[in-house]
């Protein structure tokens, strides 16, 4: 349920990140299909005062395909096509282990693996390019290039491997990344992407988020509450992408209630030094987008998720409201600012268990101030809505504020979730 995004005064409960064994893989990612050779990265940690021993592949029960002593693996298997159910494993001091399971398929084809940029992601310049390719030219792969629009090579290299960074203007560009065998063939992978140029990095880590308790009927703010509690523990490196995830968690004692958390950006009570006290920055930003990534180890028990931007200026509030339902039947529902109530979507919302989930939403605040609902991309599939909405009222409000919700369950089942890499692009 979307609740109201206007309070700004609360007692933030922080609490530190406690120790914990774990396997975090950044590549492969789980479920993707992928070209020979593959890469492996991951880290590991342990609650054992003496940690971690060593970390392995398995490629298939009881077949241990690589070990490197230490916390950290990054090596590249060789692996013929078809599909493995493989693992990666860590062992302590103290006798203990912990394991990571990672479904991949290897193509059988000649193609383009690219490791970076993501298809659909929102990116700030200089974009990082990676990609690895292969190919059943005999004679081997002869290099790789980049294309940021048809025809116009931004960039090529020698080999079968590639890793340069790109500066790009801002704006949205259908990039390919390309290589060429020693037989005269060629194979691509395409990448869409945009480029921000005004965007906020990192803001899991940042300061200025509060939290705040809400529940029915009415769901109106409270800090703190005794139905609910929250937590905020910033700083995590696992799970992590960024060795600095925050994780956020949720319990209580009475069903259906929820925690808001946000976090004021732009104009009033702005926590990145963007106070707009002159009221000469918020009305101009009319595109936003929400990229992050979000893992959870039980997320079935959380209701629903919530993911909103919020503008305010001149009287007039504009909440684009993105819910992805989880106990409350797996779908995307987004905010009626008027009628104050969820409109179904009928778009499929299943985010994965124990791996980080990708989330972009791009939405727009048209010329004539109505809210166009553009797209959802969860896990490189992309839904376009396409869908406008009036804007409500915010008498006294001016500012542009982002929110992450966690919806409790008819028990209220306590959960936690992690925020990595969240980024907010506005233009």
């Amino acid at each position: 349920m979307l609740k109201c995004a206007f309070s700004f005064v609360s007692t933030l409960a922080v609490c530190s990140s406690a120790a914990m064994a774990g396997v975090t893989v950044g590549a492969p990612a789980n479920g993707t299909t992928v070209q020979d050779p593959v890469s492996y990265i991951a880290t590991a940690t342990t609650s054992c005062s003496k940690g971690v021993a060593s970390m392995g592949i398995y490629t298939a029960p009881y077949q241990l395909a690589y070990a490197v002593n230490g916390d950290k693996l990054n090596t590249t298997l060789s692996l013929a096509p078809g599909t493995y159910d493989t693992v990666v494993e860590e062992w302590d001091h103290c006798g203990g282990a912990s394991t990571t399971p990672v479904t991949i398929t290897v193509s059988a084809q000649s193609g383009v693996h690219v490791t970076s940029p993501e298809a659909n992601s929102v990116n700030t310049s200089p974009v990082n390019f990676s990609a690895t390719a292969t190919t059943t030219c005999s004679k081997g792969v002869a290099s790789m290039g980049i294309y940021t629009a048809p025809y116009q090579r931004a960039y090529v290299v020698n080999g079968a491997s590639l890793n340069h960074k790109l500066a790009l203007t801002p704006g949205k560009y259908n990039a390919v990344v390309e290589e060429w065998d020693k037989c005269g063939g060629a194979a691509t992978t395409a990448v869409p992407i945009t480029v921000s140029g005004n965007a906020f990095t990192n803001l899991q880590h940042s300061g200025g988020w509060s939290g705040y308790g809400q529940g029915p009927p009415d769901f109106v703010d409270c800090s703190p509450c005794s139905e609910v509690n929250w937590s905020i523990a910033r700083g995590v490196t696992s799970p992590s992408m960024s060795g600095e995830s925050t994780k956020y968690s949720l319990s209580g004692t009475t069903p259906y209630w929820d925690v808001l958390f946000n976090n004021h950006l732009i104009g009033d009570l702005s926590s990145q030094g963007m106070p707009d006290t002159n009221h000469t920055l918020v009305p101009n930003y009319h595109n936003f987008t929400y990229d992050v990534y979000f893992y959870g180890s039980n997320i079935e028990l959380s209701e629903a998720l919530e993911f909103d931007i919020n503008q305010f200026f001149d009287g007039m509030g504009f909440i684009w409201g993105q819910e992805c339902r989880i106990a409350n039947g797996h779908e995307w529902a987004i905010w009626d600012n008027v009628n104050q109530h969820w409109v179904s979507t009928g778009i499929a919302c299943n985010p994965v268990d124990n791996s980080w989930n990708h989330l972009t939403i791009q939405v727009q605040r048209t010329s004539d101030n109505k809210l166009l609902y553009q797209s959802i991309t969860l896990n490189g599939v992309t839904n376009t809505l396409n869908q406008y909405y009036d804007h409500g009222s915010a008498p006294g409000w001016w500012g542009i504020v982002l929110n992450y919700q966690m919806d409790g369950n008819y028990k209220e089942s306590a959960y936690s979730l992690y925020l990595d890499k969240l980024t907010f692009s506005y233009e």
